[in-house]
């Protein structure tokens, strides 16, 4: 009893595994707003991260032409929606950038992180709808960010994008193509200054968190990245030769290896529990033991606030964000992930294949297709008939083409291996009894039976027997009183065997005028089509009164269809046409070539002896 009641445990059990599991799949699946057209799934694959990053953690996701598709969203991109993988949740984003001619954005999601796992969501966009409510841009960073600089502004003062109003108090210089989007340039004796408010200012001790991309132009001694200084109480943030120093309140940190110039490095602070680490890269770098001090004075980026230290930093900054609370090192290594430009970033955030839309890989010409079988409902009769012509067409001339595709290979396979036995039999014509048949056919007994019977493709192999049969037919007629033959017999058969190759080339483009009258009547045969059913379209709106698009959209398109039929049968004609056509030169090229090599074998080997060298070339030329 006992093992029947596991059993059915069990079996209840993986059921309902089954079934949770469909479900799950099937919640994934389903599509979070019909007037949203368009989606794309996000895999978020934490997998090098090993430390918690916190509940939630606000990322970066780059889109450009090769992961989105900017053709099916908004122009600035006001349609983007993020949404969990339960296809309810949406997700807080904020969108640092939007350029849809460029095809680049750089957008900021709110949205939760777990080491060393894989988290799946979706991007939609393709809401064309006027009346499209705005999305929340307040949520996307944490309550804990009191600013937030993405220094997107093109000249203008660096806006803060956390929702505090601590903008900068001056524009900046900006710094094209930094690390995401725009930066600012800092030139050493500018720096920029932000103000303090309320949520700006530092109580002794509070946690806090501040981090940054830097690029210095140069080392240099003692570079100040970002200070704050009030009296005996002051924070810096320097580069000394490419070492990144933190200084609180004149302790400063200990150097450690330095960073390289003219590349990206993510520096990053945080305090809390008696302690100030630096981080290098999301790895921790050096620490000082102290605490935040109480401080209320502007914070200077590039400069010194003291005003003792008078070296600013030159280079490019990028990114700057402060918190109130100290991030743990997984959120910083998360950050210095996600921000970077290495393949882990691309392999922590990645961007499927999209779904649905008019868009999407397949689906766009599907449907295209499909639309040809609304338009020919509305097809007329003359319509009809005009296209039965075009099909009649179409089906003449592909068979012709097809079978001259057939002809023709078996022609050039023929002449191919003729001419390789020819090369042996023209060294000595005379070799050859042209009184008898069988040699003539055989080539002087170089070619089997089988042979032969390929062979008989060949127009060469139907010149040569001309020639042959000719020359059997003057020295039969001279009594072979003569050794050769005079140069009116070389004439003779030479306009034998011109007269031969016309009869080949005929056989060669036989039915090719089919191909051709596909290609002249096919765009004809549609026009008339079209301007007939135009006509009578326009007829039936003049006598119905009835003028709009919908009445005259049908008509139009299946008159239109006509034209397009007759342009399916002139097109491809005119191709295969061209093509076939080359070939068909290269064989009668190489007829033409035979016979003056076939005419002059001929006046070589069967001269007469009393007529003086070259005299029979004289008499053929």
């Amino acid at each position: 009893m006992n093992r029947f009641f596991t059993r059915n445990s069990l079996l209840t059990t993986g059921l309902a595994l089954i079934l949770s599991t469909n479900l799950i799949a099937e919640d994934e699946a389903a599509w979070w707003d019909e007037n949203w057209t368009q989606r794309q799934k996000v895999t978020l694959d934490a997998s090098e991260l090993t430390a918690s990053a916190g509940d939630s953690s606000t990322l970066l996701v780059r889109l450009f032409e090769g992961n989105f598709q900017f053709a099916g969203a908004r122009e600035d991109g006001s349609d983007i929606r993020f949404v969990a993988a339960d296809g309810k949740t949406i997700l807080p984003h904020q969108i640092e950038s939007y350029d849809g001619l460029l095809s680049e954005a750089f957008v900021w999601v709110k949205l939760p992180v777990k080491p060393s796992a894989k988290e799946t969501l979706h991007i939609y966009y393709g809401n064309q709808d006027p009346a499209m409510p705005a999305a929340e841009k307040s949520g996307a960073f944490s309550k804990d960010h009191v600013a937030v600089y993405h220094f997107a502004e093109r000249g203008g003062s660096p806006a803060d994008s956390s929702g505090n109003n601590n903008n900068a108090s001056a524009p900046a210089v900006t710094a094209q193509g930094a690390i995401i989007g725009n930066g600012a340039r800092l030139l050493g004796s500018t720096p920029i200054n932000i103000p303090n408010t309320d949520s700006l200012a530092w109580s002794a001790g509070q946690a806090l968190s501040i981090s940054l991309w830097v690029k210095p132009t140069a080392l240099q001694a003692n570079a100040v990245i970002l200070s704050r200084a009030e009296g005996n109480n002051s924070l810096r943030l320097t580069l000394d030769q490419g070492v990144p120093m933190l200084e609180v309140s004149g302790t400063r940190s200990q150097a450690a290896a330095p960073i390289a110039a003219g590349t990206w490095s993510h520096l990053a602070l945080t305090a809390g529990e008696g302690k100030i680490q630096l981080y290098v890269n999301g790895e921790p770098y050096a620490s000082v033991a102290a605490t935040i001090p109480a401080l209320t004075s502007p914070i200077l980026i590039g400069a010194d606030a003291s005003g003792t230290n008078t070296t600013g930093f030159t280079g490019e900054i990028d990114e700057l964000q402060i918190t109130k609370s100290a991030l743990p090192a997984g959120a910083i290594k998360l950050a210095s992930i996600n921000q970077g430009a290495s393949d882990s970033a691309q392999r922590l955030l990645s961007l499927g294949e999209m779904e649905g839309g008019e868009a999407s890989s397949g689906g766009g010409a599907l449907e295209h297709v499909m639309l040809f079988g609304d338009i020919a409902k509305n097809m007329m009769f003359d319509g009809w008939i005009a296209i039965g012509v075009c099909v009649l067409m179409i089906a003449v001339g592909w068979t012709v083409a097809y079978k001259k595709f057939i002809y023709l290979g078996k022609v050039e396979k023929a002449d191919k291996e003729f001419l390789k036995i020819w090369k042996t039999v023209s060294t000595d014509l005379t070799a050859i009894d042209h009184s008898d048949g069988a040699k003539i056919r055989s080539m002087g007994g170089t070619v089997d039976a089988d042979a032969q019977d390929m062979l008989k493709d060949s127009p060469l192999y139907t010149i040569y027997h001309i020639g042959s049969e000719e020359i059997s037919h003057r020295l039969h007629k001279i009594n072979h009183k003569m050794e050769g033959l005079p140069g009116r017999s070389i004439q003779a058969i030479r306009a034998s065997l011109d007269a031969g190759m016309v009869h080949e080339n005929h056989k060669l483009t036989d039915g090719l005028v089919y191909l051709t009258i596909s290609i002249a009547g096919g765009p004809y045969v549609g026009l008339l089509g079209t301007v007939v059913g135009v006509m009578i379209t326009f007829a039936i709106i003049a006598k119905s009164g009835e003028v709009n698009v919908n009445s005259i959209a049908p008509g139009i398109a299946s008159a239109l269809l006509a034209t397009v039929v007759g342009l399916i049968v002139a097109i491809p004609a005119l191709f295969i046409y061209s093509y076939l056509n080359g070939r068909i030169k290269t064989v009668m090229a190489n007829m033409q070539v035979f016979i003056d090599e076939f005419v002059a074998k001929m006046a070589e080997f069967y001269r007469p002896p009393n007529e003086p060298e070259g005299q029979a070339g004289k008499s053929i030329s």
